[in-house]
């Protein structure tokens, strides 16, 4: 199977795990042009899917990765809630549970630090 359609197939099994309100490519920052892979805004919840784990992509390449710390940091600052993934997780199930866990700490009250 070609990665490309791995990479779509995954992400449209996303989509139907994800509840109404998630939107994709969301852009999250006042001024730089940074996105999400998708967010779901009114929760401040993001969900980047890192791709080329394996295969020394941009994300895991040094330039990509600092980028990529500098844009969650960022996302951080803003308080939202960052979940990443790797297309992996969704052949072992682990992206599945990951959304529901998501959506069930939403319904759970937060401990102060």
């Amino acid at each position: 199977m070609k990665p490309a359609f791995r990479a779509n197939v995954s992400e449209s099994m996303l989509e139907r795990l994800l509840p109404s309100g998630w939107v994709k490519e969301h852009r999250f920052h006042p001024v730089r042009k940074w996105r999400f892979d998708y967010a779901w805004p009114q929760y401040k919840i993001a969900l980047e899917i890192e791709g080329a784990v394996w295969s020394r992509g941009r994300h895991t390449r040094g330039s990509g990765f600092v980028k990529d710390i500098e844009k969650y940091d960022e996302a951080v600052l803003l308080d939202w809630r960052l979940v990443r993934i790797t297309r992996g997780d969704f052949d072992k199930g682990r992206a599945a549970d990951l959304v529901q866990s998501i959506i069930n700490s939403l319904h759970q009250p937060t401990d102060a630090l």
